[in-house]
């Protein structure tokens, strides 16, 4: 129930958002796409950053357990 009510909220807010901003000037609308940019792209950058760590790093265990000799296991 709670799930439901949260999300007839969020539906609101965009509705709300999307006449603000379909009345606005041209500068406002311009702020807006500054501000989305503002939003997405840290998250992306964070995200490429890890994932690309994540690849670098998927072999260091094994690597480092296959160069021990066989009797030290």
């Amino acid at each position: 129930m709670a799930l439901l009510i949260l999300s007839a909220a969020y539906a609101q807010g965009c509705t709300l958002c999307y006449t603000q901003a379909a009345a606005a000037a041209v500068r406002m609308i311009q702020a807006l796409r500054g501000g989305i940019l503002v939003l997405i792209i840290p998250p992306l950058f964070l995200s490429v950053g890890i994932t690309v760590l994540a690849y670098g790093k998927r072999h260091q265990f094994r690597d480092a357990v296959d160069a021990l000799p066989e009797d030290e296991f």
